[in-house]
């Protein structure tokens, strides 16, 4: 079985990027928004930003005591939103429950919504229009792909997970290149069948190591997106990587794998963002 690394995409991508920012005369800025202290939040803050410097991007970050009262933080996003100096804006979510997300999702200038939260986006991206952005993990799978030189035109893709963040989103982009897809989900019934069936499988289900060779058809192309914590306090994904080496043909590695990616992503849609608004 191959390894498919995450370094390696982001390698070539990042590339891409610097070559298309050095054409340019005018930097484009990232907003991260982040309300408390949470360490996954505070841990992505800072990937985030490492990545977009390593680019030539602008980043900043706006952070907010996680006491802040609804309406303040309305009043201080629409700020952040409405700045002229900022191109792309990255929500960490979820936020205190004290506060209204749907709202925030609703108020989120759609052309500055590059990880795709917006349900105007989410709109554009079931309707096929390439104007929206897609978010970023789910484009990250693609982009994986994409580097692998795995054509999805005519292939079988299950994906197992059905979130507005991975899962159906990554459907619709699937279905865009082609492919035929099955999106199953930890209630489907004989999930090791319907798997077996794909040529492509890709899991988000946030289930540690849920799929193993049983699930696995011969030579088939294996994405985890699943990022879980096991019993041992290790990192893993939704797939038994040791248990499926003699089955796939190739498969990505949790850690090191798909999550790499989404910055990288979230970084090209920082720069298409700034020039879709002209800059």
């Amino acid at each position: 079985m191959e390894l498919l690394k995450g370094a390696d995409v982001i390698s070539a991508l990042n590339a891409k990027l610097k070559s298309e920012l050095a054409m340019s005369s005018y930097i484009p800025q990232l907003a991260i928004v982040r309300v408390g202290e949470k360490p996954d939040d505070i841990s992505y803050e800072r990937g985030a930003s490492k990545r977009m410097d390593t680019i030539g991007l602008r980043c900043r970050s706006y952070v907010f005591e996680e006491s802040i009262s609804n309406q303040a933080f309305i009043e201080e996003f629409q700020r952040i939103n409405s700045d002229p100096d900022v191109d792309g804006i990255l929500l960490l979510r979820p936020l205190p429950k004290h506060i209204d997300e749907a709202a925030i999702e609703k108020q989120i200038d759609p052309r500055k919504d590059v990880d795709g939260i917006s349900p105007y986006n989410m709109a554009k991206l079931f309707a096929g229009d390439e104007t929206g952005f897609a978010p970023c993990t789910a484009e990250a799978v693609i982009e994986m792909l994409d580097y692998a030189n795995i054509s999805l035109t005519g292939k079988r893709v299950t994906i197992v997970g059905r979130s507005l963040v991975v899962g159906k989103p990554l459907a619709m982009l699937c279905i865009k290149r082609n492919a035929t897809v099955t999106v199953c989900h930890t209630k489907t019934v004989n999930l090791s069948d319907t798997c077996q069936q794909a040529e492509i499988l890709i899991a988000c289900a946030g289930r540690a190591r849920m799929l193993d060779s049983s699930y696995i058809g011969e030579q088939a192309v294996v994405i985890d997106v699943g990022i879980n914590v096991d019993q041992d306090n290790k990192l893993c994904g939704d797939v038994d990587l040791d248990d499926i080496r003699q089955t796939a043909a190739l498969a990505t590695p949790v850690p090191g794998g798909v999550g790499t990616v989404t910055t990288s992503v979230l970084a090209k849609h920082v720069m298409q963002a700034a020039k879709r608004m002209g800059k």
